[in-house]
């Protein structure tokens, strides 16, 4: 009898393998087009918003600059209409006509320098001109009586009056008026004071002014009639009441922005205006939303030279690797049957080696996780500011990205902290001060239903540690208590100094040598752990919350700080009696061995224009740099970009005011970020440097902690802490280090 063989399983298994690697391979390449095609439209329209806000910037800043132009020159019409009045008070008509040519040379003498100015003139009580600058004799027949101006001033309450551009009648030409009331010596009106003012000057003016700021520029009044405007347009002499500009100050008097389409010619245009202050007039400036667009589609046209290619790269080598995973699918499916029945003859092999495993997997990976995180984190900060959006959708979906980003950066700091690989900027702190410090924002963490008290020694030592990693580790534990004590409790820190002598050392297992340490406990009163979660405690991402709840790197985070810090930490807990973490650091013997712990004062802000400081931002990573050059722009600095150590040694040869070097510590090309910093400072020894890491295994951390003469930003970063660690540099507020 011939046996029947058994069906082979492996080519069925292989099959079923197969179709598994098939589609997430498909799937990638259906991703590897529609994702930088949707990509590529949510980066246009942040880019088209971006490009918008400039303008709407460069709009206001030229707004501005119009507005004190125009403000010095109205004063200068002000001390016009002083001369004359100083000239001409108490002056008899007659005696004015009878002196009409050495009064007229006055006033030409006066006006000679000022081309703002057509003339001064002085018209008597029934509108007949007694004197003029530039015309002389004047005509005795001209009548001015019929003039706005001096209808005007027939009112007792008005003083000064801005008219509209008129026509001259003593000459050919036209300008407009700015006349104050003449009074006889006994208040009753006597005419006016005129001073004729050259539209053109304006409008010349703003002629000189960049194209690419503005399309329109003018000087109007606050009922809409044109004094100057720049192009000329003689069929424009006043906005309509119902125009974009005529309802925007109804609503903003002051100064504001507009768009809309133009009253005058149709033509959509983004705006910005401003009022002078003491004057019903205000300037305005808008630029052509066309020329906007024109500019962010050749923007987006630069990135398709780019974007294209790598797409269809993309999904080139997805069909290469398809092809490949169907012939290595059977293989594979051996290979993982056979790691199957290897698994469980390696668990305690991993599990020993899990916490070097999960330090050199957070080392490897931290660097390039904190660039992107920077990168992400820096552009949603960019974005919210210059966001424009009436939408609240917008601002709320880009704070979500936000929040997740920070909680990525947060996991990623945790990480570090737990395998001890998280730079510490170590200070001499006394633990008392921190702890009374803190006392706000840990009532703020925790609620009202836990009652904090603080038990602190007199006579604490101080120690040498990083404040801010010491201040996570007692909010972490903080909120671990509150958690353990859903109904309300007491949570207890307490601070005292302690010996740990060498039989507790070597009982406890402790890695530290028996000496003087400080003490840092904080207890609850909530539900306490067993002896089996107690023993877990500490492992990554082990937590006893419900899913969702917590990642279970708090307590790792301060087991690796404790110990980074050279210190020991010890659970004590039982079921229904709460739980007391100590923590102990080494006392710290010579207190100037370290800089002392300070409250870091409020950054000031920095300069712009041309009195901005320099800085040469040095990394190598585009999407950083194009953050922190974004960033260090909108604040006011003047920011020069290198890629490499050797293209940031030669451009600092062009820069003689530089305040700043900014470096990633982390460079191609041979020569990392403290070697360019050491040869800089060959040639700039006063040179602040400011370094940029997202890993720690480099060349200005040892054992943990930043060498002396650093000042180092941690990756990733956002504007605000940037913005404040470059005015601690650039303002000396950094302690001074020791001899």
């Amino acid at each position: 009898m011939v046996k029947a063989r058994e069906p082979q399983s492996p080519p069925v298994a292989a099959e079923s393998t197969v179709s598994r690697a098939e589609r997430p391979l498909k799937l990638l390449i259906a991703a590897s087009v529609i994702f930088p095609i949707v990509i590529y439209v949510i980066a246009g329209w942040i880019s088209y918003g971006q490009h918008v806000s400039e303008a709407t910037d460069r709009l206001q800043r030229t707004v501005a600059a119009m507005q004190e132009h125009a403000s010095k020159v109205f004063e200068t019409f002000a001390i016009s209409e002083r001369y004359l009045e100083e000239l001409f008070n108490d002056t008899p008509d007659a005696t004015i006509r009878g002196n009409e040519a050495e009064y007229s040379k006055r006033i030409r003498n006066f006006i000679a320098t000022l081309p703002q100015l057509r003339d001064l003139w002085v018209i008597d009580g029934n509108g007949k001109p007694l004197v003029a600058g530039t015309v002389n004799p004047l005509p005795r027949d001209l009548d001015l009586s019929d003039r706005a101006y001096f209808q005007a001033h027939r009112n007792p309450d008005v003083d000064t009056y801005i008219s509209e551009v008129i026509e001259a009648r003593a000459a050919a030409t036209e300008f407009f008026a700015i006349t104050r009331k003449r009074l006889t010596a006994d208040g009753r009106f006597d005419g006016v004071y005129l001073v004729s003012i050259a539209p053109e000057y304006f409008s010349n003016y703003y002629a000189s002014l960049p194209r690419s700021d503005l399309t329109v520029a003018g000087l109007v009044r606050n009922d809409g009639v044109a004094l100057a405007r720049f192009p000329a347009n003689s069929e424009f002499k006043r906005s309509a009441p119902g125009s974009i500009f005529m309802r925007a100050i109804a609503a903003s008097p002051e100064s504001g922005v507009t768009d809309g389409s133009s009253s005058v010619d149709s033509q959509r245009r983004i705006g910005a205006y401003s009022k002078l202050p003491g004057h019903d007039v205000y300037v305005y400036a808008a630029l052509d939303v066309s020329r906007i667009r024109a500019k962010w589609l050749h923007a987006m046209a630069a990135h398709l030279i780019f974007g294209i290619p790598a797409t269809l790269m993309m999904a080139g080598l997805g069909m290469f690797a398809l092809r490949q995973a169907r012939r290595e699918a059977i293989v594979n499916a051996q290979l993982r049957q056979e790691a199957a029945r290897r698994q469980s003859t390696e668990l305690a092999l991993r599990q020993a080696q899990k916490m070097d495993a999960v330090g050199r997997l957070t080392g490897g990976i931290a660097h390039d996780f904190n660039n992107l995180l920077t990168a992400i984190i820096g552009n949603i900060e960019l974005a919210l500011r210059r966001n424009t959006s009436t939408d609240a959708r917008v601002a709320n979906s880009l704070n979500a990205i936000r929040q997740a980003s920070m909680r990525a950066a947060t996991l990623v700091q945790r990480l570090l902290t737990f395998s001890r690989q998280h730079p510490q900027e170590v200070k001499a702190v006394n633990v008392n001060r921190l702890v009374n410090e803190m006392s706000e924002i840990l009532h703020r963490a925790i609620g009202e239903t836990v009652r904090v008290e603080t038990v602190l020694a007199s006579g604490l030592w101080n120690t040498a540690l990083d404040p801010n990693q010491l201040e996570s580790a007692i909010l972490n534990l903080a909120v671990n208590a509150r958690d353990a004590m859903p109904d309300g409790g007491r949570l207890t820190i307490e601070t005292s100094n302690a010996y740990l002598d060498e039989t507790y050392v070597r009982q406890s297992g402790a890695e530290v040598e028996a000496g003087q340490f400080v003490l840092v406990a904080v207890s609850d009163t909530g539900t306490g752990m067993s002896l089996d979660v107690r023993d877990r405690a500490f492992d990554p991402f082990f937590t006893t919350k419900p899913a969702g709840a917590g990642s279970g790197l708090g307590l790792s985070m301060v087991y690796g700080f404790v110990k980074q810090s050279h210190g020991h930490i010890q659970i004590y807990s039982e079921i229904g009696q709460g739980t007391s973490i100590k923590m102990y650091f080494p006392r710290l013997s010579d207190p100037s061995a370290f800089p002392a712990w300070e409250d870091s004062a409020e950054p000031i802000a920095p300069g712009s224009g041309e009195h901005s400081e320099a800085i040469l931002l040095v990394e190598d990573d585009a999407d950083v740099s194009r953050f922190v050059v974004d960033a260090l722009s909108d604040i006011g600095y003047r920011v020069t970009h290198a890629a490499t150590a050797a293209e940031a040694l030669e451009k600092i040869k062009t820069m003689p005011d530089i305040a700043l070097l900014f470096t990633d510590v982390i460079l191609p090309g041979g020569m990392n970020g403290r070697e360019l910093a050491n040869a800089v400072k060959r040639t700039h020894p006063n040179l602040p440097v400011l370094f940029a890491t997202g890993y720690t295994r480099n060349a200005i951390i040892h054992h943990g902690r930043l060498d002396s003469d650093v000042d180092l930003l941690t990756k990733p970063f956002t504007t605000e802490a940037l913005a404040k660690k470059l005015r601690e540099m650039l303002d000396g507020e950094k302690p001074p280090e020791k001899a």
